[in-house]
């Protein structure tokens, strides 16, 4: 069920899509493991975060978080669309994930992917495959980690409002810290509660889930 509905996302987006429709590849020479972009001194990192800062004309700051913003949401689609649809969560472990540079930015998939199930299996899989890239990114590119984690929260949110129908709260509440309070709703939509830094860009518009657009809530009269 979840690789039809990746194929038919992939479809309606002309082909382009940031995570392969079968999870599962065999990697050649452009794909690079996610181990090796943890490795000292983050070469291939570096050079993926420059790479999305010049296709913004960005500082490094920016392209960093426009880089995360971009990968966490290919890594963390399938689990939300997997728990949303059938229950069934695809989880990639770290040593089994590759990313290359694509038409989405970047495409993530796996040697192999293991299927879990809830909530749990989705906090465990963040603490492994992200929350490493997280603390490295916001060493390297001086990017605040809630400002990144709230890029995985939003990738939650984007896919169980926009593709399968989904209580994305109940999720981001179940999955806990550091991505629970990131993002609220808003009508059939939502907002975030960080900036993933979009507007930074020269002549960039906000986001429509941006932070800087959510009302300002008045205080009770005195």
């Amino acid at each position: 069920m979840l690789t039809e509905t990746l194929q038919r996302v992939a479809d309606g987006r002309g082909g382009v899509l940031g995570v392969e429709p079968g999870l599962v590849i065999e990697p050649d020479a452009s794909w690079t493991p996610v181990t090796e972009l943890l490795r000292e001194p983050y070469a291939p990192l570096v050079e993926l975060i420059d790479a999305t800062a010049a296709r913004w004309n960005a500082p490094r700051h920016v392209g960093a978080a426009l880089f995360w913003k971009t990968y966490t949401y290919w890594h963390t689609l399938p689990m939300a669309l997997g728990w949303a649809l059938d229950g069934r969560v695809p989880v990639m472990r770290l040593p089994e994930t590759y990313v290359k540079a694509s038409e989405a930015g970047v495409s993530v998939a796996a040697t192999r992917v293991s299927w879990s199930a809830g909530a749990g299996a989705i906090r465990e899989a963040l603490a492994e495959s992200q929350a490493p890239l997280v603390r490295v990114i916001g060493s390297i590119a001086k990017v605040g980690e809630r400002t990144l984690w709230g890029s995985t929260a939003e990738a939650f949110a984007h896919p169980l409002t926009s593709i399968v129908p989904g209580d994305y709260l109940r999720l981001l509440a179940e999955i806990g810290a550091p991505v629970d309070g990131l993002v609220e709703p808003a009508g059939d939509g939502y907002f975030r509660r960080t900036c993933c830094l979009w507007i930074a860009l020269p002549d960039a518009e906000p986001c429509g889930s941006c932070c800087v657009l959510r009302p300002r809530r008045r205080r009770p009269a005195a």
